[in-house]
């Protein structure tokens, strides 16, 4: 399928620095923005915590090992995002779900699609993957499906949001690191969801469930007792305010223990190169997930090079 961005640049003022390494040192204090909380400090772990975990490999003789790791377009996600407008800086919210998601799907990766407030924000996100959807079947590919992750809200309004976006899903999860997102929790009311409410989430989707934003010990029982078909390692980019520690040590410390209680794992925060991609799978990710170099790439039309630092190991 052909990549289609519209030519040249977005509409709208970019909300970063474009820094030659995206590390998280150059847009401390922005958010709204593509930053983090906590002067981004999850943010730069994440980054540095991949090749943290890959020198570790190193020193116990293991590399190779870990270099025999193959690495195609299928191993990779785009993140689910949302708020074009106060956090990418696009000039109309509209304008960002269609492009991000349709250079992901020509990419050949996995789409992910986030909720947020106002509700049009999944409403866009659902209307792209129906327009990939019918414009593949026009030319005779498979209907394009996205993993969606929806907030914590009350559950008769999750159940609300689940039929708005079942018929365009492979996945559906519910995002429960956004609790954390003190502004949002208490303008629509999310909650901390317990294990017999993620249950009849589960019954009521019918789907593959996933639950996002596992970070701690507490998200780590919560798998234990309802042992979803994915866990996604994620502290939201170091976007929430969550314990200190990366999402690469985390996957270290717990893949195999949440291996146990799940059927897959999924992880982001911090993937920016093919090596990163490659320790992540070695360390026992079965998806690896994407988010600001991809968004980047789509506002500034130059996604061929940033695919090309995720699944080729000459970048």
């Amino acid at each position: 399928m052909e990549i289609r961005t519209g030519g040249g640049l977005a509409a709208g003022e970019l909300k970063c620095h474009r820094c030659p390494v995206c590390d998280g040192y150059g847009c401390m204090g922005m958010l709204p923005g593509l930053g983090g909380v906590f002067e981004n400090q999850n943010f730069m772990l994440n980054c540095e915590g991949w090749a943290l975990l890959r020198g570790r490999v190193a020193a116990c003789g293991r590399l190779s090992e870990l270099e025999a790791v193959q690495v195609g377009a299928e191993a990779l996600r785009c993140g689910p995002v949302t708020g074009a407008v106060e956090n990418i800086g696009y000039e109309k919210e509209a304008d960002f779900y269609f492009p991000y998601l349709s250079n992901a799907l020509s990419a050949g990766f996995g789409l992910c699609v986030g909720d947020g407030c106002p509700d049009e924000k999944l409403h866009l996100g659902v209307e792209a993957v129906r327009r990939l959807g019918e414009d593949a079947g026009a030319v005779g590919l498979a209907g394009a499906r996205a993993a969606f992750f929806l907030k914590p809200y009350p559950q008769k309004r999750l159940f609300e949001r689940i039929e708005w976006v079942k018929p365009y899903a492979s996945h559906i999860g519910i995002d429960i690191d956004s609790y954390n997102i003190l502004t949002m929790r208490n303008l629509v009311n999310l909650e901390q969801k317990t294990a017999a409410q993620l249950e009849d989430f589960r019954k009521h989707s019918g789907l593959p469930f996933v639950i996002k934003g596992v970070f701690t010990e507490s998200d780590i029982e919560l798998v234990r007792q309802v042992k979803p078909d994915v866990v996604y390692i994620s502290n939201h980019g170091g976007r929430v305010e969550t314990r200190i520690g990366s999402t690469a040590e985390f996957l270290a410390a717990h893949a195999e223990e949440l291996h146990d209680f799940c059927g897959e794992i999924w992880v982001d925060g911090g993937i920016r190169t093919y090596s990163d991609v490659q320790t992540a799978l070695y360390y026992g990710a079965s998806q690896v997930i994407a988010a600001r170099p991809l968004i980047r790439a789509t506002f500034d039309n130059c996604y061929d090079e940033a695919v090309e630092k995720l699944i080729s190991r000459q970048a």
